[in-house]
């Protein structure tokens, strides 16, 4: 499927993200990221599982009991590089599939459209792109289109992610603070 403004998103924001992990130093695996429980291996991880439950969910139908535990642990085996590559591309391919972003999805929060699925995978990629940056003295600037994607997208339940757990209480945002800030400061983040 072409001529899609979200697969477009999507695909750039998995290539940003694969940029990224293609220049980690050998060194940098264990570092610490911005998301204060994980190492760059474990932020490379959680998007590598991620990635590989689209195609369960989305090209196989499958809900998340059937799934199970599958994409639990370590997912990047002893080429993490590799394994993510496998994993973006077979998330692409499985979005990218007619009739793909035409179908509903069994989330552990309930039946999803498609495409609020991959809008949230969208989102996801973009604000870990930055935290993987940040780990590893990368360029840290999203591409507005990215931002101003992933700022429409956790607008509507942003204010809700604190009680998640998963991510860190707002910051408060500098007067006059651009596009990018406002959208990591809203997901708990310090530019």
């Amino acid at each position: 499927m072409s001529g899609s403004p979200l697969l477009d998103r999507h695909a750039e924001a998995l290539d940003l993200f694969s940029s990224r992990v293609h220049a980690i130093r050998g060194d940098q695996w264990d570092a610490p990221t911005p998301c204060s429980e994980w190492s760059v291996r474990d932020l490379v991880n959680h998007l590598a599982g991620e990635q590989m439950w689209v195609v369960d969910l989305v090209r196989e139908g499958r809900t998340v009991a059937e799934v199970g535990d599958r994409y639990d642990g370590d997912v990047l085996g002893d080429d993490p590089v590799a394994a993510w590559d496998r994993a973006a591309a077979a998330a692409r391919d499985a979005f990218r599939e007619e009739g793909a972003l035409d179908r509903t999805v069994s989330l552990s929060s309930g039946d999803t459209a498609a495409t609020a699925y991959c809008s949230q995978m969208t989102a996801d990629a973009v604000v870990h792109s930055w935290d993987l940056s940040r780990a590893i003295g990368a360029e840290e600037r999203i591409p507005p289109a990215l931002v101003d994607f992933a700022l429409q997208e956790f607008a509507p339940y942003a204010d809700s992610l604190p009680s998640s757990g998963l991510f860190a209480d707002p910051v408060p945002p500098a007067p006059g603070a651009d596009a990018q800030t406002k959208l990591l400061n809203s997901l708990g983040r310090r530019p």
